[in-house]
């Protein structure tokens, strides 16, 4: 007996130490190789196509140097830096394990005074202070030969949108040329100094730039082109139209003869813009509301836009953030192109107060819509879509149409300006002075391009709003400043589309995971649906009030004794008290409308609240059972 019990603990003994053998040679066997498994809907954590691209096409070796801080001390601050650096250099081992070879990660512990940090500070790397006073660097440089790319500081906040920053660092060093882009805006989107009566007031500052601008400036040589140019510089590649209100004919001249030699157009107009309200000077009254076209340059292209309408769509109203209503409109991917390489990533945009594009492109164009609408839309005034949203969606009628609210059109353009440069407009001379002319001015020979020699290609936006400040990001106060966070997909949207036309495509695939949302479209679609036979029963109502109204009023007209008029005739009281049930009647029906339609949005939500919560649980309990039940009929086997 104690023969037997000394062999099993024998046994257990060695079979233990042989298990532990197998695991530290497996630990060594694969601790060189890193992997990671992302569950999110959108691989948010997994390496995206373009940044393999970039990486697998590194024909001249690039390093890394990763600068994080490990403190002897911890607190709530650094063990929070200290986990997503954990991350950051799970990133890095993944970005060297695709450069096969082409990619060297060195690791720097900049504690204070030591080489480590004067290394960092040499590479522009700075340290973030912690709340005892400390430094706490997180940030690294990317380097080939003589280019090297800093990020000085690893926001936590940029997780996100870390591999975007990384690659494009990597591409920024292997192809150091800086693409030109040049900015025209009828706005101070490059900023602009304080008034100096509103200054002496305390009421005015100097305005910054648009996060727009200082956003493509990390990428690009960002020029401001004057609105009133007669010429685009030869060296700008890519030309960004931002609200042109008022721009002469010499101007869209300058545009077209830019577009002629090849450079790419990205225009935003705008119906109805409201950033000429936020921007303008309150001392020195109202600047006219009016919208912004390239009406010249549309017309040749086939393309038009009614500056007096906007779109509004029941589907795409605007909740929870001003302007509201369903012609400030908030996009899902119901009206996002899922197929372009702009567009298939993000699903969630802003366009307030858009307009639509209609026509049909000339020969030679093809016509790509990137936004548009859903079918339950229509154009309304856009006069009275700003002044009263509820009205519209009042009398909101579906038109049944998908309105284009951003194309794309390729293929080779021909010039809009077929006798050259437009002349300026002289005033008439006086007679005397026209008897003295003998001889009329020589015509200057027409230089101009007529068309294109390869394929190009030309974005429009019916909206500029987009790229307002108020609704492209959110501000948020932190111990490190105010922080602007993208509040949807409007930055990212507007830089793909810069990137795009400056030929890096590779990065449009990094970028374009950002930022995503999942709204809840089937409680969106109820709600169009619910709102759509609300409004219905609203507009009845009110038309058998005015009409009730209306026969009262031909009643008292009947009358003959006029000291009598505010007396009611027997007819009139009866038609009053109809008119009063009528009315009692339809409040007693709406409320049941609305009773309901807030039921049924009540009960999706709590199915879908009591989904999420008990699924887990509910899987992980059927998952025991089913294992207990296999088991259990295993041993009753035996």
């Amino acid at each position: 007996m104690k023969k037997k019990t000394l062999e099993t603990i024998l046994y257990s003994t060695i079979g233990i130490v042989a298990m532990a053998a197998i695991l530290i040679f497996f630990n060594l066997l694969t601790s060189t190789v890193k992997g990671r498994i992302d569950l999110t809907k959108e691989k948010a954590y997994t390496l995206s196509e373009g940044t393999r691209k970039i990486l697998t096409s590194l024909d001249t070796p690039v390093k890394i140097r990763f600068y994080c801080t490990h403190p002897e001390n911890t607190s709530p601050e650094t063990v929070f830096l200290t986990d997503y650096a954990k991350r950051v250099d799970d990133l890095l081992s993944e970005y060297k394990q695709i450069a096969k070879g082409k990619l060297t990660i060195e690791k720097y512990d900049p504690q204070p005074d030591s080489d480590a940090e004067d290394s960092a500070r040499l590479d522009g790397v700075e340290g973030g202070a912690l709340p005892n006073g400390e430094k706490f660097y997180l940030g690294l440089a990317v380097v080939q030969t003589d280019e090297k790319q800093v990020i000085p500081f690893l926001a936590p906040n940029r997780e996100r949108l870390l591999e975007y920053d990384l690659s494009r660092a990597i591409t920024r060093v292997v192809h150091p040329e800086r693409p030109v882009v040049g900015i025209m805006s009828a706005m101070p989107v490059f900023g602009a100094p304080a008034n100096p009566m509103m200054a002496r007031m305390g009421q005015q500052q100097n305005q910054e730039p648009w996060v727009l601008v200082t956003e493509l400036k990390n990428d690009f040589d960002v020029r401001n082109v004057p609105l009133e140019t007669e010429e685009i510089d030869k060296d700008i590649k890519v030309l960004l139209v931002i609200h042109p209100r008022g721009i002469s004919d010499k101007a869209q001249y300058a545009i077209d003869q830019f577009v002629m030699r090849g450079g790419k157009l990205l225009a935003f107009l705008d119906p109805l813009p409201l950033i000429d309200s936020r921007e303008q000077n309150q001392m020195l009254g109202n600047i006219p509301n009016t919208g912004s076209n390239l009406d010249k340059l549309l017309k040749a292209w086939g393309i038009s836009i009614d500056t007096g309408k906007v779109v509004a769509d029941m589907n795409f109203k605007m909740q929870g953030r001003r302007p509201e209503g369903p012609a400030s409109l908030q996009l899902n991917t119901d009206g996002i192109n899922g197929q372009d390489i702009v567009t298939s990533q993000i699903d969630n945009l802003w366009l307030p107060y858009a307009g639509a594009f209609t026509g049909t492109p000339v020969p030679g164009l093809k016509e790509t819509v990137l936004l548009k609408s859903t079918k339950q839309s229509q154009l309304v005034e856009g006069f009275m879509a700003q002044l009263s949203p509820d009205s519209i969606a009042k009398d909101f009628k579906s038109s049944s149409t998908e309105y284009a609210l951003a194309i794309r059109l390729t293929g080779q353009f021909k010039t809009a300006f077929p006798n050259g440069k437009p002349e300026e407009k002289k005033d008439e001379p006086d007679k005397k002075d026209a008897k003295d002319e003998k001889k009329p001015e020589e015509k200057k020979p027409d230089d101009s391009l007529k068309q294109t020699k390869e394929d190009n290609s030309v974005i429009l936006v019916a909206d500029a709003d987009m790229l307002y400040d108020y609704f492209m990001v959110e501000r948020y106060q932190t111990p490190f400043g105010i922080i602007a966070r993208p509040a949807n997909g409007n930055l990212t949207f507007a830089q793909s589309m810069v990137e795009q036309m400056t030929g890096d495509n590779n990065l449009i695939a990094v970028r374009s995971r950002a930022t995503l949302s999942h709204p809840f479209k089937r409680i969106r679609d109820m709600e169009a649906a619910a709102n759509e036979k609300f409004q219905a029963e609203i507009k009845g109502l009110e038309a058998n009030r005015d009409e009730a109204q209306r026969r009262i009023n031909d009643l008292q007209q009947q009358k003959k004794d006029k000291d009598q008029r505010f007396i009611l005739s027997p007819e009139q009281t009866a038609e009053l008290n109809k008119l009063r049930d009528q009315e009692v009647n339809t409040r007693r029906r709406l409320k049941v409308v609305q009773k309901d339609f807030r039921k049924e949005v009540v009960s999706l939500q709590n199915r879908v609240k009591w989904l999420n919560i008990l699924a887990v649980p509910l899987a992980v309990t059927a998952s025991g059972i089913v294992i207990a039940f296999v088991k259990r009929r295993k041993t009753s086997a035996k």
